[in-house]
């Protein structure tokens, strides 16, 4: 009977220990190693852009780097975009994607996030001598979309008669094709789209936001200690008045932060 009961006792020890071991596994790694590998996209200011020096620049990449100085280790920077921001992580070549990546509940099926880190909306920008009053009036537009993005999804259920014109990078590539009146139209994020009709005289955005997303740092599922550690990471971010200095930094100083709670 007591070799029985320490067994029993032995083995439980076991389990908790594999089971503390593989949750904290995640963090674990980044500590030894010395670095956390974050995909962040890096199209279009003021989100993620390149500065004159080539370096990353942008709202998302300076949360990476405050993630990886609250981890203690060096941040390495990988630009990625769309589809390619999950499947990245699925592979295990990121730790984290910092990419103004929406959560939605289809995202959510393979992907773990953090409560959000900001907030978007899709919205229509469009050239300014063109009638479009409503997003009826996209039907026959040429309206430039990222591949497998929400605004592609969107577009498609809503007004089925636009001709969409597929970047892999909405930025650089769907603003290039913007600023050189190559298509009607485009769908991005609000806080993408307004920044880039700000900065262009022939374009223009329609009123209205078309969604409220969530935007969020992504993880892969599996590791429950790390998402929390995110969710704690993000709060702190929040709470401590760092997220309206950042907002302000990047879309100006009398710029209008949405309201985060620091929870869903």
């Amino acid at each position: 009977m007591k070799f029985k009961t320490f067994a029993a006792t032995i083995l439980a020890g076991i389990l908790s220990l594999s089971s503390t071991s593989a949750l904290a596994g995640k963090l674990e790694d980044i500590r030894e190693r010395g670095y956390i590998k974050i995909g962040v996209s890096l199209g279009g200011e003021p989100i993620g852009f390149r500065d004159k020096k080539n370096q990353p620049a942008g709202y998302d990449v300076d949360l990476a780097k405050r993630l990886a100085e609250k981890l203690g280790v060096e941040a390495r920077v990988t630009d990625v975009h769309g589809d390619a921001r999950v499947s990245m992580l699925f592979s295990d070549q990121l730790d984290a994607v910092i990419g103004n990546m929406s959560a939605t509940l289809e995202r959510a099926k393979s992907v773990n996030f953090s409560i959000p880190y900001a907030r978007a909306g899709l919205r229509i920008v469009h050239q300014k001598g063109l009638k479009i009053n409503s997003i009826q009036d996209l039907a026959g537009k040429r309206v430039v979309v990222g591949r497998g993005s929400t605004g592609e999804t969107f577009l498609k259920r809503e007004v089925p008669g636009a001709e969409l014109v597929y970047t892999d990078n909405f930025a650089p590539d769907g603003v290039l094709l913007l600023r050189q009146g190559r298509v009607d139209a485009g769908i991005e994020d609000s806080s993408l789209v307004d920044y880039l009709a700000t900065n262009t005289p022939s374009l223009v955005t329609l009123p209205g936001l078309h969604s409220n997303d969530p935007i969020a740092v992504g993880v892969r599922k599996g590791d429950q200690e790390f998402l929390r550690w995110m969710d704690m990471f993000v709060s702190e971010y929040i709470n401590s008045g760092a997220y309206e200095e950042s907002y302000r930094k990047w879309w100006g100083a009398d710029a209008n932060p949405p309201t985060l709670t620091g929870t869903w």
